[in-house]
């Protein structure tokens, strides 16, 4: 697991904490995937379902395609994934893949997942999404945030435990737009005395997620809906 680290901040993947809760009330879930690389990861790979055969993911959820081979589990079914456009994860978080669309139920062929068309705004209610479930939580100030880290991660959100990790979708709570893909995790780390010992303690402050700008950009031109 890569990290960086900014004087006692650190910013890493977010690739391994809890599943979240289900709720049946949200079809939201249609649009998450499980994203498997070959050999097989340990930790479960996350991405969303634009429609058209396309699935957007973070790009360190499958590292380079040509050499992990990825595999979309969607619709109950694991199905081979082609590279549309590569990102980089110390850059642009994303990676577009695509599947064949012929492959994948008649209704789910027919839904298109709407981007947003703006970003998000401090205090929104969003939800987060992985298959198993949903999870609640709000967009976070980056004033919470160092300067370094805040110019580099500025699209945050609350609820670090409890959401979605790697790939997963952030979504507008109201209008059910996608916002973003989630990238990585932020904490701090700070020494406490504890009888006489000095001991390194880590407190989780926010979680980063690509933007729907970045989003919209990185996608090329003709996948567009």
């Amino acid at each position: 697991m890569r990290s960086l680290v900014y004087f006692g901040w650190v910013v890493v993947a977010a690739i391994a904490l809890p599943a979240l809760a289900e709720s049946p009330d949200d079809s939201l879930t249609r649009y998450a995937v499980h994203i498997n690389l070959t050999p097989q990861q340990s930790w479960p790979g996350y991405g969303i379902y634009l429609g058209g055969g396309l699935v957007i993911t973070a790009a360190h959820v499958v590292g380079h395609v040509s050499k992990t081979q990825p595999k979309v589990v969607i619709a109950g079914q694991e199905l081979p994934a082609k590279l549309i456009k590569e990102g980089d994860f110390n850059q642009i978080d994303l990676t577009l893949l695509s599947v064949d669309e012929e492959r994948l139920p008649v209704g789910l062929r027919m839904r298109r997942n709407t981007l947003c068309k703006t970003d998000p705004y401090v205090g929104e209610p969003v939800i987060v999404i992985i298959p198993e479930g949903i999870a609640r939580s709000s967009i976070l100030s980056p004033r919470v945030l160092t300067p370094d880290i805040r110019a580099k991660f500025p699209t945050v959100i609350r609820d670090v435990a409890t959401t979605g990790n790697s790939g997963s979708g952030v979504f507008d709570a109201h209008n059910k737009c996608l916002l973003g893909i989630m990238s990585r995790r932020i904490w701090r780390t700070q020494f406490k005395n504890h009888d006489g010992e000095l001991v390194k303690e880590s407190t989780d402050i926010a979680k980063y997620f690509v933007p729907v700008s970045v989003i919209a950009a990185f996608i090329p031109p003709e996948y567009h809906f």
